[in-house]
């Protein structure tokens, strides 16, 4: 009760605009109000564990506040960001050698069928350097690479997103 009260005076205290944006790699809630303008992955790191705790994130979608907009929908695309930012390294190694775990889960949760698996490996595979742009890529810059090549190719468009 006494963390539920806390966020509570602590949302009231921020600014809450209906223009507070969510951070496209953290989400919406008070660690993305506290470390506004912050750059750097020690900041996103602090922010989403900050939005993760004390259910302040479930506060802000409820009620509309710390950034939260609690009427959109769920995509495929936030989905496929939120696998990605947690299995970089490991997406990488599997792109790189065109199967593995990681890379077959990311296909699932892309919905790629079955039968195009693949050629979506293989698309991955062959454009790794375009994926994995440089070395400090963000996981929304991978989705993006990716699904732009996803939108480019005849066969895999249909899952461009």
């Amino acid at each position: 009760m006494k963390k539920l009260l806390a966020v509570a005076a602590l949302a009231t205290t921020l600014p809450l605009s209906n223009f507070a944006m969510a951070d496209e790699d953290i989400g919406c809630g008070l660690g993305t109000m506290i470390f506004d303008g912050k750059t750097g992955k020690v900041y996103k790191v602090l922010g989403a564990t900050t939005n993760g705790t004390s259910g302040n994130q479930t506060f802000g979608i409820t009620f509309g506040t710390l950034g939260c907009d609690g009427t959109g929908t769920v995509d495929s695309a936030e989905k496929l960001a939120l696998f990605i930012d947690g299995n970089m390294d490991n997406l990488a190694r599997d792109i790189a050698k065109g199967e593995g775990e990681t890379l077959s889960t990311l296909s699932e949760v892309w919905g790629v069928q079955e039968a195009d698996k693949s050629a979506f490996n293989q698309l991955a595979k062959e454009n790794f350097v375009k994926v994995f742009s440089s070395e400090n890529v963000t996981s929304n810059e991978v989705l993006n690479n990716l699904n732009t090549l996803v939108a480019k190719d005849e066969a895999l468009s249909v899952y461009a997103i």
